[in-house]
């Protein structure tokens, strides 16, 4: 009875890679593989959460508010204008990696340059947002009126100079602490208990016409899933967003100091532009589940 001998096949004996990459740039997309696992897996998570929920924030109400505009209802403009700069740096970062390409030691500095610039843009914005929901000094509104379920209202649309006993007239039947509150102007808030505890159809409709003229402020706590999702995503790609502007910072140094030059390629620079494309596209899709959904 015959016996097939099996044999063995050696594929690589080392040298060249059998993927055609040279072997830095196979180990970023090793590690860009990896991490998309990990916002993968977050983003899947808090997918899972979001429509388990019945309530949930609507982000048009959420991020509404610009940088010098006031209290002026811009749904979405300000993460729009992060959006287009993170886009833009990855254009520029195109731009320098086809300079490195052509071994235009000028090009790739220029290029490079910008992208730092359009990812600490990026970061600014990021920490105004973030101060901005942290304080909770926005307007919320529901269908141009004050949703009082969940919210704190702060100010009073009396102004500044009012009594207690200016508003027990106006509001017959207001709790005494309440009154105070109110008397006591721009530095006190009202919970949304004490709110409901009015059942003031006065009070509501000055309320509702102190917000929209962008008199009152009131803010929209959510569910605290929807926060903890929040901060910690975005917070996670804000910290890529760093690494990688560290990075090009080095980069630009190693440029700026002859190294590629003296090694005769700019890989390096080819490398950087991976990982920063790859914190691009995550911030799609970051956008599309806290933005858009």
């Amino acid at each position: 009875m015959a016996t097939a001998a099996a044999t063995r096949t050696n594929w690589w004996n080392g040298g060249r890679s059998p993927f055609n990459v040279e072997y830095g740039k196979l180990m970023m997309w090793y590690f860009l593989i990896s991490d998309a696992f990990t916002f993968g897996a977050l983003l899947i998570s808090y997918g899972t959460i979001r429509f388990s929920q019945n309530y949930w924030a609507n982000p048009n109400e959420v991020f509404n508010a610009f940088p010098g505009a006031g209290h002026t209802n811009l749904p979405l403009a300000f993460v729009s204008l992060m959006t287009f700069i993170l886009i833009m740096s990855s254009v520029t970062m195109v731009l320098a990696v086809h300079e490195g390409h052509h071994n235009n030691k000028k090009g790739v500095i220029k290029w490079l340059a910008w992208t730092i610039v359009g990812g600490i843009a990026f970061l600014s914005c990021q920490a105004w947002e973030w101060t901005h929901l942290i304080t909770g000094e926005h307007a919320v509104l529901v269908d141009g009126h004050l949703s009082v379920m969940g919210q704190t209202v702060t100010h009073n649309p009396w102004g500044p100079h009012v009594s207690a006993a200016q508003v027990a007239a106006a509001l017959p039947g207001t709790p005494h602490d309440v009154l105070v509150q109110l008397a006591h102007g721009a530095n006190h808030t009202m919970s949304h208990e004490q709110l409901e505890a009015m059942q003031s159809p006065q009070l509501m409709d000055m309320v509702n016409k102190a917000v929209s003229a962008g008199e009152m402020h009131v803010q929209e706590p959510g569910p605290k899933a929807y926060g903890g999702y929040f901060y910690a995503i975005t917070g996670f790609h804000g910290f890529h967003v760093t690494s990688g502007v560290i990075i090009n910072i080095i980069m630009l140094l190693m440029t700026v100091n002859g190294v590629f030059d003296k090694r005769g390629h700019y890989l390096m620079i080819e490398k950087a532009g991976l990982y920063w494309h790859f914190v691009d596209l995550v911030w799609v899709f970051v956008f599309l589940c806290f933005y858009l959904i």
